[in-house]
Parts: structure tokens; C-alpha cells; sequence
């Protein structure tokens, strides 16, 4: 058993006794004739179940670890091969326990489920950065393929070269949220540019911005307290598109927040992402607020978009990715931005746990 596991044993001990006190108390009729009560109640056994069963298989796999080591003090030659396999594949299942012990030990963000709305932007190193912006587009919309996610293009602002100056996006699906919190920042690559004659590599950057999506009841907007302008949407070069005032920039006066989108095919439409957008980035400067970090959120996520801050370096000529914030680098860039970001994203998401438990030890979910 790993040293930092063994401190939960009695943490485990104690969930145990709560999820055998709790079976019998979803059996006395009075708790069931409370719906409420009993529906909560049957949430928290089906958290303690999963935690529990799991905690008894780790037990039975260290109990055959034991045992067969002691049948190898013993053993002649032939049965020690066959005795050191059932050590290694208890070990393994030791592990793989632990991890999914520890997991479900976890504090669970409660956005979880939430869906997700990002905003891509090229930063420094002008069209060079906004041909960076699409590539990073690109790597999450495969991504998002290979997870089963869905994918919907809410505004772009197509650059002369065919790259993102920005773009901004819904992802919708399963545990989107704690996928994608971990891209928010500013993402650096270092390449020769297209636009490069000399052959020399060139350091510049985007930023991505991730809130999750708000529900309209959730944040509850005064229309006095916007702004609302319409304008002809525009394509590469600033050339007009439409011959239609359908775009929009909703302005909100007291946070100074502003959304334009154009994408849509009517004003109205616009107006509505225009306002889902909005709303989404008020209810995550409140969250920020709350823990008192910043009450901008998407300033904090992004920064100032410079080289010097950022999250993660994309070297294509050693075909390298780094992530400054664990430390994790992986030779593959080419696989990363074809969509293949498990790797980076598991260890983040494990960073993200393994934090999250050392700071709340009481929790058990």
C-alpha cells in the first residue's frame, strides 16, 4: 500500500460503518414515506456502495498479497514462478484500487455536468498567432470527436491568412467541464512561421478562455442594465458580409462586460447567444469572486496573453509539449494536436484531485 494511502484507512473504516448504519435505515418505512429524505438518503448509499465495495476488494487484494508471500518462503522452484505472478497481478490490482479509491474520495466540483463555452483568441505574434488560434481550434474540435462531445461555433473573426483572431464555441457532453477547465490560459508555440522567409522560429501565442454555461435562472440580468448596438457582420479584412444589420454587442454597464456575435443568421439569434455568453462569464466572475482570487474571471484565465506567462509551450521542431503547471512533458505534439489530449488532460485532472483531497481530507465525494 502506497504510504499516502495509508492514512485513509481509517477514513475507509469509518465510511463502512456509515454505509451499514445507512442500510438499515433506508428499510425502516418511516424514512421511506419521506420521498425527500429517502432520495437523499439513497444518493448518499449509492456513493458510500461505490467507495465501500471498492475498499473490501482492495482488502481481499492486499490479504492474497500476504498470503502468498508466505507460501514463497516455502516454495520450491516451479511453484515460486506461479506464486510471484499472483503477487504482481494483486499488486496491480492494489493500485488500480487505490487510484479509484482516491478518486472517488475526491471533492466533486459541482459543475461537473456542466457544459462549457470557450473563447479562443490569437494574442502575440500577429497573424502568426491567429494561425496558432486555429490550430488550437482544430486539436479541441477533434478532441471533442473523440470524446463524444458536441460542438457548436457560437462567433468567429476569420483572419486574412484563414486563422482565429477569435473564435468562440459550445462543448457539450460528458464531464466537459473537468476536461476543459485545465485549458484555460495562455498557450505558447514556438515554429517558423508561414510568413517567415529566413527559416527562423518564432515564439507567439493564444489565449483560451473556459466558463461553464449558465442556465438563465441561474443569473438574472436587468435589460436596463444593457446596451444593445447592431452592426453589419464582417469577414477577413474587415469586409462586409451582410447587407443586414444582424450583428451584435451587448454591452453590460455594470461590469463593463462586452459579447458581440455575428454568426448567427438573424439579429435575434445573435442576441441570444450574444446573452447565453454573457451570462456564462457574470456567473463565473461571481465563483471567482467568492474565493476571492479575481472578480474578472476571464482576465485571470487569460492573463495578458504575453510569451512570458503561460500555461502550456507547443515546440513543433522537436515535436514537444510541455505543461508548465505539473511539469509534464511528452514528445508527441504532432498526436496532441490531431485531437489526442488524454495524456495531458489525465494528469491534469489527477493534479486537480490529488489537490483537492490534500486540501479538504473530510470529504467524501
Amino acid at each position: 500500500m502506497a504510504a499516502d494511502f495509508a492514512g485513509l484507512e481509517g477514513r475507509l473504516d469509518g465510511l463502512a460503518r456509515e454505509l451499514a448504519e445507512l442500510e438499515e435505515r433506508l428499510a425502516d418505512p418511516a424514512v421511506y414515506s419521506d420521498q425527500q429524505r429517502y432520495a437523499e438518503m439513497s444518493k448518499r448509499f449509492k456513493e458510500l456502495s461505490a467507495i465501500v465495495s471498492r475498499w473490501e476488494e482492495l482488502q481481499s487484494a492486499q490479504g492474497d498479497i500476504v498470503s502468498a508471500r508466505e507460501l514463497l518462503a516455502e516454495a520450491d522452484a516451479e511453484e515460486r514462478e506461479a506464486l510471484q505472478g499472483e503477487v504482481t497481478d494483486a499488486q496491480a490490482t492494489v493500485e488500480r484500487l487505490e487510484a479509484e479509491i482516491r478518486d472517488l474520495l475526491a471533492p466533486k466540483d459541482p459543475l461537473d455536468d456542466r457544459d462549457v463555452i470557450v473563447e479562443v483568441r490569437g494574442a502575440e505574434g500577429g497573424e502568426e498567432a491567429n494561425l496558432f488560434a486555429r490550430d488550437l481550434f482544430e486539436m479541441y474540435r477533434a478532441w471533442a470527436a473523440s470524446k463524444g462531445w458536441s460542438l457548436e461555433v457560437l462567433d468567429a473573426h476569420t483572419s486574412d491568412l484563414g486563422g482565429f483572431s477569435e473564435i468562440t464555441f459550445v462543448l457539450s457532453g460528458d464531464r466537459v467541464w473537468t476536461r476543459m477547465r485545465h485549458e484555460a490560459g495562455p498557450h505558447r508555440v514556438q515554429r517558423v512561421p508561414v510568413t517567415e522567409s529566413q527559416g527562423r522560429v518564432h515564439t507567439s501565442s493564444a489565449t483560451v478562455s473556459v466558463v461553464p454555461k449558465a442556465d438563465e435562472v441561474e443569473v438574472q440580468i436587468d435589460p436596463n442594465d444593457l446596451q444593445v448596438d447592431v452592426y453589419r457582420s464582417s469577414g477577413p479584412g474587415g469586409q462586409s458580409v451582410n447587407t443586414t444589420d444582424s450583428a451584435v454587442r451587448i454591452t453590460h454597464k455594470p461590469s463593463g462586460l462586452v459579447v458581440s456575435m455575428q454568426d448567427q443568421k438573424s439579429q435575434l439569434q445573435n442576441k441570444a447567444k450574444a446573452l447565453e455568453v454573457l451570462r456564462s462569464r457574470l456567473l463565473e466572475a461571481e465563483r471567482e469572486q467568492a474565493r476571492s482570487e479575481a472578480s474578472d474571471a476571464r482576465k485571470g484565465q487569460v492573463g495578458s496573453g504575453g510569451r512570458a506567462e503561460k500555461v502550456r509551450t507547443y515546440n513543433v521542431k522537436e515535436n514537444r509539449v510541455t505543461d508548465h503547471r505539473i511539469g509534464l512533458t511528452i514528445y508527441r505534439l504532432d498526436k496532441v494536436l490531431a485531437g489526442d489530449l488524454d495524456e495531458v488532460s489525465d494528469a491534469l485532472v489527477a493534479d486537480a484531485r490529488a489537490r483537492a483531497l490534500a486540501e479538504d481530507p473530510g470529504s467524501t465525494a
